[in-house]
């Protein structure tokens, strides 16, 4: 069976349109195409009891990304900063996403 394709990547700065963290704005850390989510920085902060170890000799509550669905999250127009669906293009026999909104294209 073969991955779902996501329209976002490692990489891409996106927003939340959705859920408790709706506004924020990050740049995706991981992407996780087989669970259809993505790893946002400073979006979806669980806390996470870590038992102490031998690189976290302490131990203690930890703050840390969890993913969220991809559904939740749009890429950012380049030229205007606002969110913007995901087209794609054919250009020189490559594949290239492209912003609905502007025609600019995702990938550099």
């Amino acid at each position: 069976m073969s991955q779902p394709k996501l329209h976002v990547k490692k990489g891409d700065k996106v927003k939340v349109i959705t859920g408790k963290d709706k506004g924020q704005e990050g740049v995706i850390l991981q992407a996780y195409p087989s669970q259809q989510r993505v790893l946002v920085e400073g979006v979806n902060i669980v806390k996470k009891h870590a038992k102490p170890s031998q690189e976290n000799p302490q131990g203690g509550i930890l703050n840390q990304e969890a993913p969220i669905h991809v559904s939740n999250v749009m890429p950012l127009d380049p030229k205007s900063g606002e969110p913007t669906r995901v087209g794609f293009k054919e250009e020189d026999g490559k594949k290239v996403r492209i912003a609905k909104k502007s025609g600019e294209p995702l990938d550099k």
